[in-house]
């Protein structure tokens, strides 16, 4: 019997240490040798500091910053871990609300939103990815047009004039991939990070 099982016990280890141990460090090290910022978290610095990653979105509330698109994502209640707390971007619980269209929860949240988002630039159309929230939880980027809504408000708070802003979102777009995947689009940190290094008045 132990004659029919050696083969496939070694088959088993040889497969094992191919597909879980070689294939992995291989692609690992392929990976950093051609795209060793990718393969490092697409991590962003300041001053010699991470101060994020491109790929994971960051809460900014203050009025002088462009504002992400909501997370939905939760951590443990820390006074009741039977019980959720809102965690914006929590990487370590990614998804979404899954509240339906039907949800009255999302359709009040969203008319708080909307009705917010009006007082603080009337003259514009809300865009949608400013009101809802991605499947993940973690989307670092925004529309232009998100982006753009947003510079009367950045550009007042900061005393900047807002062309100056709103060239400074151009100049932060990134077109579709290969010029055919995905939609335009801002990374917020990318932008605040630009923005925290232009000029003052």
């Amino acid at each position: 019997m132990l004659r029919e099982i050696r083969p496939a016990i070694v088959l088993l280890l040889v497969l094992t240490a191919i597909t879980g141990l070689a294939y992995p460090l291989a692609m690992t090290a392929i990976a950093g040798a051609i795209f060793p910022a990718q393969a490092q978290g697409s991590l962003i610095e300041k001053d010699g500091k991470v101060v994020g990653s491109a790929l994971i979105g960051q809460e900014f509330k203050e009025d002088k910053y462009f504002h992400g698109r909501l997370s939905a994502t939760l951590a443990p209640d820390p006074n009741d871990s039977s019980k959720t707390v809102p965690a914006p971007y929590n990487a370590a619980n990614s998804g979404g609300s899954n509240l339906g269209p039907t949800s009255k929860a999302l359709a009040d949240r969203l008319k708080e939103d909307v009705d917010k988002l009006r007082g603080e630039n009337p003259n514009a159309a809300v865009p949608v990815d400013l009101v809802t929230t991605s499947a993940s939880g973690l989307d670092p980027d925004i529309s232009p047009e998100a982006a753009q809504f947003q510079v009367p408000r950045v550009a007042k708070a900061r005393n900047l004039p807002e062309d100056a802003v709103r060239q400074l979102v151009v100049s932060n777009v990134q077109s579709r991939m290969l010029g055919l995947l995905g939609e335009p689009r801002v990374n917020v940190l990318a932008l605040n990070l630009a923005l925290d290094r232009a000029p003052a008045k």
